[in-house]
């Protein structure tokens, strides 16, 4: 593996019982890059994210974070290597019992043994770098959904990872909040040179900040690229999802059989 190659995935296979999800997916990302994972809901992007945390085991291939394989590690093994990578989950997934300082405090806490003072400098700086510095009182209630959001990604940040992965960043966020939102993974994957994964269904917000798109259907990668690549890809899936089209490889109307025969009409009809 290059070394300035932090994420590799290798021929991964992975499946939930009889379900494949995954059937041989080649993934990379270098440091320093935004790559975004794309595709419809249900083709593995979230399993992916699975895979390089550790959460589960691919059944055949090769799944490496900074030269590690995740899934082969032991528990302690695994947990170090999980310190070194950040999560910022869909919707944010604060500690609704806990104010914004705190939320970003916490792994702080768990998993140093610095004096508060010095976690009380280190949170105010991650705030600081998310513009919520004056908002560090507040509770999560008190949040809107885009503060909220990025006081996870404060809380993601936290301990300086080499990682951070987005699950759906800009889900249900106004359009404000999105294009900050979209502005700050792209300024702080830069300023901290880590690498940053961004499983995501908005295409036009991410082609603005991404470094390479990896398209995923039916459990491979379809397509990949960077962003002028993909908009001016002529694969019929690539174009209908970056163009939100209603027609195309991906249909309206789920399988089913003629219309005629559900409502009696049909030749075999009496």
């Amino acid at each position: 593996m290059q070394h300035d190659t932090l994420v590799e995935i290798e021929n991964a296979v992975f499946g939930y019982g009889a379900r494949p999800v995954l059937k041989g997916v080649n993934l990379t990302a270098k440091r320093g890059q935004v790559v975004a994972i794309m595709g419809s809901s249900g083709c593995g992007k979230t399993t992916l994210l699975r895979l390089i945390g550790g959460q589960i085991k691919a059944s055949q291939g090769t799944v490496r974070v900074a030269g590690e394989s995740p899934g082969e590690l032991d528990r302690t093994g695994l947990y170090r290597l999980r310190r070194k990578m950040g999560m910022l989950f869909q919707f944010g997934a604060l500690f609704t019992d806990m104010s914004a300082f705190d939320n970003v405090a916490f792994q702080l806490r768990e998993h140093t043994d610095l004096p508060e003072d010095a976690i009380r400098d280190l949170v105010l700086m991650k705030l600081h770098a998310v513009g919520l510095r004056g908002a560090a009182h507040l509770m999560p209630a008190e949040l809107s959904g885009g503060m909220a959001r990025r006081v996870a990604l404060a809380r993601a940040i936290a301990l300086e990872p080499m990682l951070v992965m987005y699950d759906e960043p800009f889900a249900g966020l106004d359009p404000i909040s999105l294009g900050v939102t979209g502005n700050l993974i792209r300024r702080l994957t830069d300023t901290l040179g880590l690498t940053s994964l961004v499983v995501t269904h908005d295409v036009q917000e991410s082609l603005k900040i991404v470094d390479y798109v990896y398209f995923v259907s039916e459990g491979v990668i379809m397509a990949e690229g960077t962003a002028a690549e993909i908009r001016a890809s002529g694969l019929p899936y690539v174009h209908q999802f970056v163009h939100g089209e209603s027609d195309g490889p991906v249909p309206f109307h789920y399988p089913a059989r003629p219309y005629a025969d559900d409502l009696g009409l049909g030749e075999g009809s009496a």
